[in-house]
């Protein structure tokens, strides 16, 4: 029997619905281009064929705010049911993935589907509302609903992930990379915590023109993140995502840029947490993720250290 996935939502500038469908189902590469996504059309047609689909899961049904946009999608992704009204979606499916980016939407989306009782993923950050988050609880400690940066499971943080014991005490580990600390900087904290198991204590930001956070541990190291909104460079050229792990007995640079391994990755962890029971995350390590990405918020908007004990969720 075939396991029903809808996917649902849109927003401007992600291309994250088109992804995900397209890993599980196929695509189709003249409706991807038609809808813009030239960027997602060159890694997926340089994949072999046998890197795509799982067994006895499809993506059947697709909803976003746009009829027009959802059909294009259906069509890009091999979809086969465009849904017009929400409502109608959760007696067709087996599961949802809300691939839509905006936080401020994710309640409101996942809830209606939570309370049916539909496993959920929720793409990256869940929420940075600790009411909402406290609501949302629940359904992470069951494994129910889901929710994590891809950059967790990036292929080339495997050497470090798997060797972490020989890089010593870690007293500095810097990462890099664009847009909103809000909105990206999640990527890079679900790369190194996933990594090394930090236990952040405060968060601090820096007065500068871009995000620049600063994460005290418990082990006294420092965390420090810069996420960069603009770049002023080459026509085409965005700022990679770059983590340093400074050991007292080892150093490594990682550039993470393998978007497909890591989405495929992210959607197997969903699917096998369905199939076992099994929460795919650890919610604390989720919770304390989000408290970081709220505490830096909340210091970029009072000028002040927050300390991760002052976040309720």
């Amino acid at each position: 029997m075939v396991m029903k996935i809808g996917v649902v939502g849109v927003n401007e500038g992600n291309g994250h619905p088109f992804s995900f469908s397209s890993i599980i189902n196929g695509y189709e590469s003249r409706y991807l281009l038609q809808a813009g996504w030239d960027l997602i059309e060159d890694y997926l047609r340089i994949r072999d064929p046998s890197e795509f689909g799982f067994e006895n899961i499809k993506v059947t049904h697709a909803w976003s705010q746009d009829f027009r946009f959802t059909k294009l999608l259906c069509q890009a992704c091999k979809i086969p049911h465009p849904v017009q009204h929400l409502n109608e979606m959760s007696k067709a499916v087996d599961a949802v993935i809300i691939a839509r980016d905006d936080y401020k939407h994710h309640m409101e989306l996942a809830m209606p589907f939570l309370k049916k009782g539909l496993p959920v993923f929720v793409d990256k950050p869940l929420s940075l509302i600790p009411t909402e988050l406290q609501l949302l609880k629940p359904y992470l400690l069951t494994g129910q609903l889901m929710s994590c940066s891809a950059m967790r499971y990036a292929k080339e943080l495997d050497e470090v992930r798997n060797n972490i014991h020989a890089y010593g005490e870690l007293p500095v580990i810097r990462g890099i990379g664009p847009n909103l600390w809000e909105t990206y900087g999640i990527h890079l904290l679900e790369a190194i915590v996933s990594t090394t198991d930090i236990e952040a204590t405060s968060v601090l930001s820096l007065n500068a023109a871009h995000s620049s956070i600063v994460i005290q541990t418990e082990t006294e190291g420092v965390v420090h993140i810069d996420t960069v909104e603009s770049v002023k460079g080459a026509k085409g050229y965005s700022l990679p995502f770059q983590v340093d792990f400074w050991g007292t007995k080892m150093h490594t640079s990682v550039n993470i840029k393998d978007n497909f391994s890591m989405f495929r990755r992210m959607i197997w962890h969903f699917f096998h947490s369905i199939s076992t029971g099994k929460p795919a995350i650890n919610s604390k390590e989720t919770l304390h993720i989000l408290k970081m990405l709220i505490a830096g918020r909340i210091s970029k908007l009072q000028n002040r250290k927050v300390y991760i004990h002052e976040i309720n969720i």
